[in-house]
């Protein structure tokens, strides 16, 4: 049983991994304020407050540190920029400080978003990134941070869905909210990406750490498609009408943040390295789908903050 901290426990990743691994693994997850009842020991941090995260880390001991925390709010980062920088950026090059001195396992959770990109190409790690919003630029002065301070640690450009505890995280729920209540939406067919379930990432990163991997990795699916697309199979699966989902481009959308319209991700050194083959979207889709079906959702928001 390892000891693992995991920064940002409330949010989509945090939560998921901390729910389903508590039971195999000693876990504490960091929370801006208390959360009821969970299954797994939290303690509330600022993460920006000097000093405070290093007394949790002295404290817990962990043997490895997943750092989940960030600001992905692109609209909310372009407005205040500086903000954005000290989350993103300043924050896991601290943390790989700490981990490199204390001979912690890091995996720090970055984005595909640091490609703007129009092709149909799929990035490989040894690709260039070219961000082209503070969120992205933000998210890669983070990896480079982090690959120069801790040679050990493991950085994860990842896209996932799932249920979270808020109801409303992911674009998986986006779609699902709306077309649960009869509502019409829309999503972009000019956006494309390579999405992975939450928890098959939460999967891939205990098996990353179990192979002792370290560097930079594409955590992502093994499919890609656009949003649109997304939307449609999230509709099918559950048995919604397909039609209230109509195809928006993204430039004609009410988003003041432009979005890339390339997210796709080559994962071919992560299941190189793995000797597994990485889930697919269909997969993931059904293992959301069931989780509903077995109330996962509903239990994830009977946690309530104070």
């Amino acid at each position: 049983m390892s000891k693992i901290l995991v920064t940002g426990a409330a949010g989509l990743f945090g939560i998921n991994y901390c729910f389903n691994s508590h039971q195999q693994h000693s876990i504490l997850g960091t929370v801006r304020q208390p959360i009821k009842r969970l299954p797994f020991e939290t303690t509330s941090v600022d993460l920006l407050e000097k000093g405070s995260l290093a007394k949790v880390i002295d404290r817990f001991k962990p043997d490895v540190l997943i750092h989940a925390a960030a600001n992905a709010n692109l609209d909310d980062c372009e407005k205040n920029p500086r903000e954005a920088f000290r989350l993103n950026a300043e924050l896991p090059g601290f943390i790989a400080e700490q981990t490199a001195q204390r001979g912690i396992q890091l995996i720090h959770i970055s984005t595909d978003a640091v490609f703007f990109d129009s092709s149909d190409r799929h990035f490989k790690e040894s690709d260039s990134p070219n961000p082209a919003i503070v969120y992205s630029e933000s998210k890669l002065e983070s990896e480079e941070y982090v690959l120069s301070t801790d040679s050990h640690a493991i950085v994860a450009r990842v896209n996932f869905f799932g249920w979270s505890m808020q109801g409303n995280k992911s674009l998986s729920e986006f779609f699902f909210n709306a077309l649960s209540e009869n509502q019409p939406c829309f999503g972009f067919p000019d956006v494309f990406f390579c999405p992975l379930y939450v928890e098959d990432l939460a999967e891939i990163f205990n098996k990353m750490l179990e192979k002792e991997l370290h560097g930079l990795y594409h955590v992502t699916g093994s499919e890609a498609l656009s949003k649109f697309e997304f939307g449609q199979r999230i509709a099918k699966r559950f048995g919604y009408d397909i039609h209230l989902i109509s195809p928006k481009e993204v430039e004609l959308s009410t988003l003041h943040t432009p979005r890339s319209h390339n997210l796709r991700l080559d994962n071919t050194k992560l299941y190189t390295d793995l000797g597994m083959e990485i889930p697919g979207v269909t997969h993931g889709i059904d293992r959301f789908y069931t989780q509903y079906k077995l109330g996962y959702p509903q239990k994830l928001r009977s946690y309530q903050q104070k």
